[in-house]
């Protein structure tokens, strides 16, 4: 027996530690940077926050953070890693909005007809796009749905990742997500774009896109008139490159842990890709880039909350 006990004790210390105890410091890290990147920016334009539409936002998140501290002080790794990631998505989106409208608020020359004369350039004939697409409602619906419904998408893999207890693939995708995120947001600082707009009027069954619908948000953005920030209706102005796509990939990656929604999930996260131009008003090249930048996010992501062995775990596999 004691043989036996040396070999069970010898495997406990050399054994890796459970996938829930992989940090999440780097998605913390990232957030941070985005409100030291947003502090930054109020020297020269400063907004101020409707108090009481704040305040839904603010018990969601309190409501998460107590879910978080609830799971790990009781033992209850799901329940933890699905309300970090909850928590950590939620202040990146509020954070992440905030910064875009500051840095839209003291941009230089809008940036449209570069991305427009690139959509030309690789071929891409929009007013013969559109006509096409409205001569077809039903895929009209299907595109609209599948695009308006990324933080459907999100809340699914969240909750799929957590429950499996695929923590690993949580932690990856959501740091993904930020650093992505955060990247495309300074990227548009630099190219600011109304979009690829068309007028729904001229048409039939098509919608008015994302970019359509807040043309006057970035102008009252770019003359300063909007600076009182309403919590409960903040709205994504990135153009390029395309946050929308980025996202979806990083979502086709993390479906693929979740054995019966590998194909559904992936196939619903490509409809959200293709209908990303005409639904948000993006150009094409906003959505390539924005694809792009999703296999480089992943890579990163993977390496920054990567677990690595305790100092104890690598003395006790030494020669004594």
């Amino acid at each position: 027996m004691a043989p036996q006990a040396d070999t069970l004790r010898s495997t406990a210390m050399t054994a890796p530690a459970p996938s829930a105890d992989r940090p999440d410091l780097p998605s913390w890290v990232l957030i941070a940077a985005m409100l030291l990147s947003l502090l930054a920016t109020q020297y020269s334009h400063m907004f101020s926050i409707d108090p009481v539409r704040a305040v839904p936002a603010v018990l969601a998140m309190a409501a998460l953070g107590a879910a978080m501290v609830t799971g790990r002080r009781t033992a209850r790794p799901r329940l933890a890693a699905g309300a970090t990631a909850f928590l950590q998505m939620t202040l990146f989106t509020v954070l992440g909005v905030v910064l875009a409208y500051a840095l839209a608020a003291q941009s230089g020359a809008l940036w449209d007809q570069r991305l427009a004369a690139a959509d030309r350039a690789i071929g891409f004939d929009w007013p013969v796009v559109l006509r096409l697409l409205d001569m077809a409602p039903a895929v009209i619906w299907l595109l609209g749905l599948a695009y308006h419904s990324l933080t459907v998408q999100m809340v699914v893999v969240i909750v799929c990742l957590s429950a499996l207890s695929k923590f690993d693939t949580l932690r990856t995708a959501v740091c993904a997500a930020i650093l992505s995120g955060f990247v495309t947001i300074l990227i548009s600082g630099l190219t600011p774009a109304l979009g690829n707009l068309f007028d729904p009027s001229h048409y039939r069954h098509l919608w008015p896109s994302v970019a359509w619908v807040e043309q006057g948000l970035i102008a009252g953005l770019r003359d300063g008139s909007h600076h009182v920030l309403d919590l409960t209706m903040l709205m994504g102005i990135v153009s390029f490159p395309s946050f929308h796509a980025t996202l979806a990939a990083i979502f086709i990656w993390a479906f693929r842990a979740i054995p019966r929604l590998s194909v559904p999930g992936s196939a619903w996260a490509i409809l959200t890709i293709i209908a990303t131009p005409v639904f948000g008003g993006h150009y094409a090249v906003d959505v390539i880039m924005g694809l792009i930048l999703a296999p480089p996010a992943i890579i990163v992501a993977n390496r920054l909350t990567r677990r690595r062995p305790s100092p104890q775990s690598v003395g006790a596999v030494l020669p004594a």
